[in-house]
């Protein structure tokens, strides 16, 4: 839980606070930054367990639950002593903790500038930036193949870069945000199903799964009131394809957000896809609408900045509970 005085200025402060300073601010370049942090404590943490736990499994479980928990403890110990130090301290940490947890503002930039470049018409060096966000091989792709991958990025982002981190946050302030924000960088690291990391990142992508799962089903509500706000009528279109095409991914979870993109812009989403020069059957979601084109990134970006907006009403109100 958010420490006492944390909890009496959630509802009015923190939340809004940290939401309004990543829609500012976004992904400030060349600052410290937690998420970095995290990522190089995996990189020097993972050799370590391999080497004194012989079981693949059981080494990554650790190894999982000890970054966990380790990021939850440094960020109670690091607001709990900014608190005393003086409250207004301990606030602003909670409200930087948090800003560092979003990414809405950088979701936006990265696939706006793709939209950009596919306008410009300099489609190389759009597919150069999506295959800095997006872990599919994507060398093949033309004008229509890199929309849609980018429309799939944003959806699915949705939750993993806002919803989620603002569940955790209202749950347990910039602490347990920081601790899912580990849950998501280990899966992003260590999660695949390839040889080296099946067995060592099966619990970091499991417990990434079970973070994001009611999250994950939430958005299609959310989206589907972004929808109706945007474009009245298409709101109810969003919540059907969600709920008939949801479970219609690899994810247990990306194709909620994904479905109910797809219904509110009317495309088709997902499908076979390359990783690392293997082909991955997936269905596809949205079967019966069009498929995506360049225009489509946009307004996939303003639907995404509504229901973060929604999103962040829902926390605040759960935080002021």
């Amino acid at each position: 839980m958010m420490l006492s005085l944390s909890m009496d200025m959630a509802y009015w402060f923190i939340i809004p606070a940290a939401f309004v300073l990543d829609a500012v601010v976004g992904d400030p370049q060349g600052m410290p930054h937690p998420i970095r942090w995290m990522g190089h404590a995996i990189e020097t943490c993972e050799p370590v367990f391999r080497k004194y736990v012989n079981h693949e499994y059981l080494a990554g479980t650790l190894f999982a639950l000890l970054m966990i928990t380790g990021s939850w403890a440094l960020a109670v110990l690091a607001v709990g002593g900014a608190h005393r130090l003086h409250p207004v301290a301990g606030i602003g940490l909670e409200v930087v903790l948090i800003f560092y947890s979003l990414s809405a503002r950088s979701l936006s930039e990265a696939a706006m500038e793709i939209y950009r470049l596919l306008m410009d018409g300099r489609v190389d060096l759009a597919r150069s930036r999506l295959a800095m966000i997006v872990g599919r091989d994507v060398a093949g792709y033309g004008t229509n193949d890199i929309a849609r991958a980018t429309v799939e990025t944003v959806a699915e982002n949705f939750v993993d870069g806002v919803l989620s981190p603002l569940v955790f946050a209202a749950i347990g302030g910039g602490p347990l945000a920081m601790a899912y924000k580990m849950v998501n960088t280990l899966d992003s690291m260590v999660g695949y199903k390839n040889e080296r990391y099946r067995r060592f990142g099966w619990a970091a992508a499991r417990i990434d799964d079970m973070a994001n799962f009611i999250p994950a089903r939430l958005s299609i509500f959310i989206i589907s009131l972004g929808t109706r706000l945007l474009a009245a009528g298409k709101g109810r279109r969003a919540l059907v394809t969600a709920m008939k095409d949801g479970s219609r991914h690899k994810s247990p979870n990306a194709g909620y957000p994904e479905a109910a993109f797809a219904g509110a812009l009317g495309v088709k989403l997902n499908g076979p896809n390359y990783y690392g020069g293997v082909l991955v059957e997936k269905p596809y979601i949205g079967i019966d609408f069009g498929p995506v084109k360049v225009h489509h990134i946009k307004k996939s970006c303003e639907l995404m900045m509504v229901a973060a907006i929604i999103s962040l009403v829902l926390a605040w109100g759960v935080a002021g509970c």
